[in-house]
């Protein structure tokens, strides 16, 4: 194949040099992320990664149109309405990296999607989050993010009910029903499995951090290290989902990062942490007298505080996602702010002023964080701009008041309405990525509209 220019600047002396410090490695995931935050691509062999640096690879333009089942979304513009032709993904420089514990050894690269000339093919999520780091670098500022992942470990096998359990420890097979919420010892029965997490996460340049066993049966959290690059930190969160899931797998137990598998306990949040940075590298939402807020993070959250409805459906986008938001259960209902207060989506971590930040609370672990994290950039980007004022801060119980506060949509379909009426989310996401994102979710709602669930028989078989 000849040499080509690669529009995403990836350079093949980084697969030479890969190829060369791991003579083991077999095979490689080459792994794009479609509008679910789904990791879609192929697994190629030792001898074509090479080529795939010099030339990128061939792919359908209907891989970035597919619904969670991998279904073709006609509405999306991109299946028969462009004859559902190649268009050419290319390597992201920096994310070769090997994997942990795969027989035989393999090795796995991100890859986003352009036209065959080179140019953005904006129905990509990370062109999407792009773009606002490009918009961000013309004022002169760039976004330090993390994200948390929490997540399920859950057994292989249903309860008597038929409902999901958690996991028995992988250590010695006990049993737990419990919380154990903060519970060291308990976290002790699944060391094995965190390990080869640690590992894995180690060998493909991710900081994870801190382990907590979270507010529910079966429930953890991970942490990562903040990043100076966003992009990086979204990165980060997409490969460790899938290395927790790929350990996970290996250990005999399920990784279940559903935003609410089990109806009695909260579910699992995918909180966002950002702060910008100047060309010093001096973060402007730190204030000069502890407590004392800048105006910019102040007009920061009330950007984001006025767009949180119309962009829901990126925080929430699947049916599941909606049964996370219930009262008292660490799911914002509103778009309240506070200090140091968890009943709150926008939410200033107590700490050192030179880590100030906003937790941004609403998204579930089921979203793609690339659109996330662009819809709130692009959120905090238009409440500085704008200078609006978040109003007062929630000292108390954020769910008390959520009465009188802005709405935010009640349900899924609501969110779909809003997002695809949305001039700020077309904004954010690009028109072509708005369009692709919306049409994807109003036809995963219609098959789900059309599903007869088990509640349905429970509740009506024999009664009306």
């Amino acid at each position: 194949m000849s040499k080509t220019t690669s529009p995403s600047g990836s350079n093949p002396a980084e697969a030479e040099a890969f190829l060369a410090a791991h003579p083991e490695i077999e095979a490689f995931d080459i792994v794009l992320h479609d509008a679910n935050g789904i990791g879609r691509g192929k697994i190629i062999r030792r001898h074509e990664l090479m080529p795939f640096f010099t030339g990128g690879r061939h792919l359908p333009i209907s891989i970035l149109g597919l619904d969670i089942c991998g279904e073709d979304v006609h509405e999306t513009g991109l299946i028969w309405d462009q004859g559902d032709g190649d268009l050419r993904a290319w390597p992201i420089p920096g994310t070769l990296v090997p994997l942990h514990g795969t027989t035989p050894p393999r090795g796995e690269v991100f890859m986003s999607m352009y036209h065959l000339d080179g140019a953005l093919m904006t129905s990509d999520p990370r062109h999407a989050l792009q773009r606002q780091v490009d918009a961000l670098a013309v004022e002169g500022l760039r976004a330090a993010a993390a994200f948390e992942l929490e997540f399920f470990l859950l057994a292989n096998d249903r309860d008597g009910n038929g409902k999901v359990q958690p996991a028995r420890d992988v250590l010695d097979g006990r049993a737990s029903s419990k919380t154990e919420v903060y519970s060291v010892d308990h976290l002790h029965g699944m060391v094995p499995l965190f390990s080869d997490v640690y590992a894995a996460a180690e060998k493909a340049g991710i900081k994870a951090e801190t382990l907590i066993s979270e507010y529910a049966p079966g429930q953890y959290e991970l942490t990562l290290h903040y990043r100076e690059d966003v992009m990086q930190a979204a990165d980060d969160l997409v490969r460790l989902k899938r290395i927790v899931r790929m350990q996970a797998r290996k250990h005999g137990v399920i990784a279940c990062f559903m935003a609410k598998p089990v109806e009695n306990y909260a579910g699992s949040g995918m909180h966002f942490h950002a702060s910008l940075l100047d060309a010093t590298g001096r973060n402007i939402f730190a204030e000069a007298v502890e407590g004392q807020w800048t105006e910019t993070i102040l007009h920061a959250m009330g950007g984001l505080q006025a767009t949180m409805g119309e962009s829901m459906l990126v925080f929430a986008p699947h049916a599941n996602s909606w049964r996370r938001f219930a009262n008292q259960s660490y799911a914002p209902v509103s778009p309240t702010w506070g200090v140091n207060n968890r009943s709150v989506a926008l939410r200033i971590p107590a700490g050192d002023i030179r880590a100030r930040r906003i937790e941004h609370r609403p998204a579930g672990v089921d979203a793609n964080p690339y659109l996330v994290a662009a819809t709130i950039l692009a959120g905090i980007r238009h409440g500085i701009q704008n200078r609006m004022d978040p109003g007062p801060e929630t000292t108390g119980n954020g769910y008390a008041d959520a009465a009188g506060a802005l709405t935010i949509p009640r349900d899924w379909r609501q969110a779909i309405e809003a997002a695809k009426a949305s001039a700020f989310l077309q904004d954010a996401l690009g028109e072509d990525m708005h369009r692709t994102f919306t049409a994807i979710k109003a036809a995963e709602y219609a098959r789900v509209a059309r599903t007869i669930a088990d509640v349905d028989y429970d509740l009506y078989l024999h009664t009306v």
